[in-house]
């Protein structure tokens, strides 16, 4: 190998070993941005958010339910968690809706996979739709609709079937996807490597179970719960691009 050769080979060895230097230093210290979804600080906490979900929505009552200790036990401690149980007054129609915020560890954001199969409910029909949201800005929110089947086990220890629809996707600062792999594969790490910043994501999810048969029928009940609660839950993407600037 010539001298020319020696040289562009060493500057490269040089270049590399800055960039993976870089990065270990932005992925040990980085900076924390701010968060996709409405939230209220909560005194004495530093990372820790109050998420505040809608009581009423639509015809829709609610009913907050606790971080149960198989959550709290399980996401990283610098998580923010909500989740409320809404009911129509028309019919009893119910919905499950749940929000995890990541603090300065990712591993807050999982793969739905495993909240679902980990549940004993065994996804299928898996597809990315459109929802249009309403408010004073509206827009369409991209979101994973996935049916599922499985069992949900009774308070007496018996287990029943149960068919149903999970709907989700991921909002952080002026971005939002419906896609796990897309946001912890490419959205979070380019970020964190152009501006030094790591994105608090956070993972939105609606949960409802019907009949066999039912499902596209529930979907539906589910889009008007969700297109009226976004705009209480996260600003227009607009909004949250200006207030970085």
């Amino acid at each position: 190998m010539n001298h020319r050769k020696w040289t562009l080979f060493l500057a490269a060895l040089a270049l590399m070993a800055a960039t993976y230097a870089l990065l270990l230093r932005i992925q040990s210290h980085p900076r924390l941005g701010q968060p996709g979804i409405r939230t209220r600080p909560i005194p004495g906490q530093d990372i820790v958010l109050k998420i505040d979900l809608p009581e009423q929505v639509l015809d829709f009552s609610s009913t907050n339910v606790p971080e149960p200790e198989v959550v709290s036990g399980y996401l990283p401690r610098d998580s923010s968690y909500a989740e409320r149980i809404y009911r129509s007054s028309k019919d009893g129609f119910q919905v499950q809706a749940t929000i995890v915020l990541m603090g300065s560890d990712r591993t807050s954001i999982h793969n739905a996979d495993f909240c679902l199969t980990g549940a004993g409910l065994n996804p299928y029909d898996k597809k990315i739709v459109d929802i249009p949201i309403g408010g004073p800005h509206p827009y369409s929110l991209p979101v994973s609709e996935w049916k599922f089947s499985g069992v949900s086990l009774q308070p007496n220890g018996q287990t029943v079937p149960v068919n149903g629809v999970y709907v989700f996707w991921f909002v952080a600062d002026g971005e939002e996807t419906a896609s796990h792999f897309d946001m912890v594969a490419r959205r979070l790490p380019l970020h964190l490597l152009h501006t030094g910043v790591l994105q608090r994501w956070a993972y939105v999810a609606y949960l409802s179970v019907c009949q066999p048969g039912r499902e596209d029928a529930t979907f539906e009940r589910m889009k008007q719960l969700i297109s009226d609660s976004v705009p209480q839950i996260e600003p227009p993407p607009g909004d949250r691009l200006e207030a970085q600037k």
